[in-house]
């Protein structure tokens, strides 16, 4: 088996995961990821994630041509942003999952520093996110305020839509999203109860540890 096509089944095998796990249903959520010669795989426009075909996904040329597979996401712009800004990303995903899209609605969200500081991995796996603005859905303008951070963020949420994440691998970038779900679930579940969460000191001393994107 090839890379590509290794590749492809992980794509597939990893949408699949989460959709039957409920964090992305019906026809939402795309996933992209890097290929050997600096080509993309995209998950098609109007798929499920519970039912991808590893030989119909949209393959791009390393000149981000559409070059074979079904049409790609309407959400390319947001995608094409993050690898154009941070040239780490090896595999963007983009999901609705339910809590995390509540945690974006709070009046009280912190539009710089989205999740609280709750468990070590969340830290981790995903650093600070960056909420922005409500879009209509495949607006390029997603793109736009991706670019506007500059490559300083390698996890953004959508307000009342997702999160998106871009991870150094297709494995690395679903994790990171399935965190970022995670602890938007254990804010919701803790609003209001006063938790006990990570302080300044202790924050820090995971950021340094395990090398964290944290201060842009």
């Amino acid at each position: 088996m090839t890379a590509e096509a290794r590749l492809r089944e992980s794509i597939c095998l990893l949408a699949k995961s989460m959709f039957d796990r409920g964090l992305t249903g019906g026809s939402t959520g795309n996933l992209s990821a890097r290929t050997e010669d600096g080509g993309l795989l995209v998950s098609p426009t109007g798929t499920s994630f519970g039912r991808l075909d590893p030989g119909r996904l949209s393959r791009f040329d390393a000149g981000g041509t559409h070059v074979a597979g079904d049409p790609p996401t309407k959400e390319m712009p947001l995608h094409a942003a993050f690898y154009d800004t941070r040239a780490s990303a090896g595999a963007v995903v983009h999901l609705h999952s339910c809590h995390s899209v509540a945690w974006s609605m709070m009046p009280d969200a912190d539009a710089d520093d989205l999740l609280p500081p709750l468990t070590p991995y969340g830290i981790m796996k995903v650093g600070r996110v960056k909420l922005l603005p409500f879009f209509l859905p495949g607006d390029p303008e997603m793109g736009e305020a991706v670019r506007g951070l500059a490559g300083r963020r390698s996890a953004v949420m959508l307000a009342n839509h997702g999160p998106v994440v871009a991870g150094a691998d297709v494995e690395a970038a679903c994790n990171a999203v399935e965190e970022l779900e995670d602890t938007a679930r254990l804010a919701l579940l803790t609003r209001g109860l006063s938790p006990r969460m990570l302080d300044a000191a202790q924050v820090r001393a995971v950021v340094d540890r395990f090398d964290v994107e944290w201060d842009g």
